[in-house]
């Protein structure tokens, strides 16, 4: 079940909830042991595809949602990946700092993958970091790729809105772009809307959770493993 967050802006939210909280919320099911297999010694070279944990309709699940699609690779790629992650979800730092970099160089910059991000928030503080994302229009992933490198110096901190202020300056913003991002309920209301349609169509409980070609596949995949999934759909 997907925890409701009350109708207040972020930047009020965010400021209430214990950093202990916020660093916890990789799942919202009790799935400790999917979060877990993700960080526990690395898989052997020869990694075998692990087995899905359920299957969608790639169909429905690419039709459009409450926001524009945020993805990376060639439209035509042979293999989809949909990736619902949480910007305070460290095991979704960890697979964008570990296996993102090998996986986008390996297939995605080669045409064979194409990875559509989408936002599933558990906490006001993963919200605030996917509505600055947005905000950043043209830089979304960039503003994505910094915002889980410098994690542990804004999601866990005691004061996340200035935490978050300063690494939003760097990217652009001003005090009154940033204010003004945060304070959007349109778009705090879409990207709630993504969360629950994820949650309620396609079974996300916990973060990160991969579809690769309509597969579901839970935590923080290592590259062998990304690889002989997606090398047996080529």
């Amino acid at each position: 079940m997907i925890r409701s967050i009350p109708r207040r802006t972020v930047l009020a939210s965010m400021a209430l909830l214990p950093a202990a909280v916020v660093l916890a919320s990789c799942s919202d099911s009790g799935n400790e042991a999917v979060a877990q297999e993700s960080t526990t010694a690395p898989a052997a070279p020869a990694a075998s595809a692990p087995e899905p944990q359920g299957t969608v309709d790639m169909a429905k699940l690419l039709e459009p949602g409450a926001l524009p699609e945020k993805s990376l690779g060639k439209d035509d790629a042979p293999v989809t990946i949909v990736e619902y992650a949480s910007m305070t979800c460290g095991h979704c730092a960890h697979f964008h700092e570990t296996t993102f970099p090998e996986l986008k160089k390996k297939y995605i910059d080669t045409g064979k993958v194409r990875l559509v991000f989408r936002e599933f928030p558990f906490d006001p503080r993963a919200e605030a970091g996917f509505m600055l994302a947005r905000c950043a229009k043209d830089n979304y992933f960039p503003m994505i790729d910094v915002l889980f490198k410098q994690q542990d110096n804004w999601a866990g901190v005691q004061n996340a809105k200035d935490a978050l202020l300063q690494i939003s300056k760097m990217a652009g913003f001003s005090q009154e772009s940033f204010e003004a991002c945060l304070t959007d309920q349109k778009l705090l209301d879409d990207v709630r809307a993504v969360q629950k349609r994820g949650a309620e169509d396609f079974g996300v409980d916990s973060t990160p959770t991969f579809f690769i070609n309509g597969n579901m596949y839970k935590g923080a995949r290592t590259i062998e493993e990304m690889s002989a999934i997606i090398d047996g759909m080529l």
